[in-house]
């Protein structure tokens, strides 16, 4: 029986970029994951953990590799994107309420379309307007809940439940207590959901 796979994504995680145009471009081929929206910056605040700020060789170093491997999966992205995010946990509140109520992978591949292809920044105006009216949701409405207390509680609790069961990173995938880190593994991710093991 193959076990669920839960993604854990944050926007804001650039390599996440790779993983979500690469579901997108797989459409009805793309194997079914649990979106799951955290707080990376959260997690890595909490461990100490900041990798690119201030390391201007290391972050050269990310933007090359993913433009290398968006080339790998035919995936076009204008790089380097805006980065880091000012408002991250606004576009994850707002990737939550889409889990509500069925839309976060929607938003979530038009958000990073619109980031990695038009430099249009998420979490602010207007990549909001733009990635919820692309599809078919109010954009006042959505901010009205997703900006909320009880809202930006849920992503914390959320951030908090990844990061108990050993999430460090985004993307991070899920099969029951074993964890799979980065956009490359995700291949590893869904053979150990099919087989409990790799290879």
């Amino acid at each position: 029986m193959v076990q669920p796979v839960d993604f854990w994504f944050s926007i804001g995680s650039t390599y996440t970029c790779l993983t979500v145009l690469r579901l997108a471009e797989a459409g009805n081929a793309a194997p079914a994951l649990r979106w799951r929206p955290f707080d990376v910056r959260r997690i890595m605040l909490a461990q100490n953990n900041i990798p690119f700020r201030d390391k201007p060789v290391k972050a050269a170093y990310m933007w090359r590799d993913i433009a290398r491997r968006a080339q790998k999966y035919r995936l076009r992205v204008q790089v380097p994107a805006p980065y880091p995010l000012a408002e991250l946990p606004l576009a994850n509140q707002i990737a939550l309420l889409g889990c509500d109520e069925g839309w976060c992978r929607e938003y979530v591949t038009e958000t990073y379309r619109l980031w990695f292809g038009e430099g249009l920044e998420p979490g602010r105006e207007p990549a909001i307007t733009r990635a919820l009216g692309a599809i078919g949701q109010d954009p006042e409405r959505v901010l009205s809940l997703a900006s909320s207390p009880e809202m930006a509680d849920r992503l914390a609790d959320e951030s908090d439940r990844a990061m108990a069961l050993g999430v460090f990173g985004a993307p991070s995938f899920g099969v029951g207590t074993e964890v799979f880190w980065g956009d490359d593994r995700l291949e590893d991710a869904l053979a150990w959901a099919r087989d409990g093991r790799l290879g």
